[in-house]
């Protein structure tokens, strides 16, 4: 073996693997998975382990209502069956993952563009639970670009609303919402008062939601962590 080759070998077994995180993460919250119960899935990387955890029980699971069609996919593919969030009375759980997570249990999701619906999940949800890796948590949300759908024809119109408040708006290239609208994502931008932002920019019109999930934040936070998982409530 070469000296390149034995670093690099160090090199795998020392840096921690964050996929492996996500894993243990989502592994940690199968725990509040209750048997006989439709559950709320989210998206994205984390959420796939969690639906792919979850078909392993899939007869137990009478139905799964999903924040994306990609997430439908995929609960589809593992023997689980999707249904509307309009034909649940009740959903007792909702287990979704974020780009960025504080102390206090707020987030910013909308990486992937689902956030609309999974914001619309997560207040339908008796307990929200967060899976992430450890690299999500943060002291001030903000170093991951702020997502925000947006109405097409507003485009113009939220972008100089927030360039007034001194914030810098892009468009996500090449990309349109599961619900037909587009992404605009705000970089370089502390959040040291999340509800107090997220309730701005739910009065700006032509804005569909902000990816910050303050005023309805997570109940549980479960990190991966390099030696395990850490849980926040």
């Amino acid at each position: 073996m070469t000296k390149a080759e034995a670093d690099k070998k160090t090199n795998d077994m020392t840096i921690p693997d964050k996929d492996k995180m996500k894993l243990e993460a989502a592994k940690a919250a199968m725990k509040y998975v209750e048997k006989g119960k439709i559950i709320g899935i989210g998206t994205g990387s984390t959420a796939n382990h969690f639906i792919k955890l979850l078909g392993e029980i899939s007869e137990d699971i009478p139905g799964a209502v999903a924040s994306s069609e990609s997430s439908a996919i995929l609960l589809e593919e593992v023997g689980i069956k999707v249904v509307s969030l309009n034909e649940v009375d009740e959903l007792y759980l909702y287990v979704d993952g974020a780009d960025e997570c504080d102390g206090s249990l707020h987030l910013i999701k909308g990486g992937g563009g689902a956030l609309t619906r999974e914001k619309i999940v997560a207040q339908k949800a008796e307990k929200f639970i967060c899976v992430c890796d450890e690299s999500k948590l943060v002291e001030t949300l903000g170093a991951f670009p702020l997502p925000v759908e947006v109405i097409p024809m507003a485009e113009k119109l939220v972008t100089d609303i927030i360039s007034q408040w001194g914030l810098k708006a892009e468009k996500r290239k090449d990309f349109i919402t599961d619900n037909g609208n587009i992404i605009l994502d705000i970089a370089d931008i502390a959040i040291v008062e999340p509800v107090t932002m997220e309730e701005e920019f739910n009065q700006i019109p032509g804005v569909v939601t902000v990816g910050l999930f303050a005023l309805r934040g997570a109940d549980v936070l479960i990190l991966g962590m390099a030696d395990g998982v850490k849980i926040f409530d």
